[in-house]
């Protein structure tokens, strides 16, 4: 019914910026909420940004200050604006989102493939 599909991911410097994009495709008719989770090899996984479609958002406080998270309804598209990218935000960042699927209140909630972010440093 619902597919997420994450792009944007790969190899910077420490310092440097990445955007990622989660775009939801097939039956959407209105995003509940977006969120972002990344994994790091050995840990467990992490809340980074939660949005919600009218665009209320919360941050886990590692990134506070250097990552924006933001939604485009009309696309069904989350992005993560990372800026000052450090070697400790190296991970597979997942999205995972609840969209309404009809008018009565229908819900899907489903995750991307995921999508690799490595900071070197």
């Amino acid at each position: 019914q619902v597919q997420l599909v994450e792009s944007g991911g790969g190899l910077v410097q420490a310092g440097e910026s990445l955007r990622l994009s989660c775009a939801a495709s097939g039956r959407v008719f209105r995003i509940n909420y977006m969120v972002w989770y990344r994994q790091a090899p050995g840990e467990q996984r992490e809340l980074v940004a939660h949005i919600t479609g009218d665009g209320d958002t919360n941050y886990s406080d590692s990134v506070k200050g250097r990552f924006t998270i933001s939604v485009d309804n009309a696309k069904n598209t989350m992005s993560l604006q990372m800026n000052s990218l450090k070697p400790e935000d190296t991970a597979l960042y997942h999205c995972n989102a609840e969209v309404h699927i009809d008018t009565s209140g229908s819900t899907w909630n489903g995750w991307g493939q995921g999508t690799q972010v490595t900071v070197s440093s």
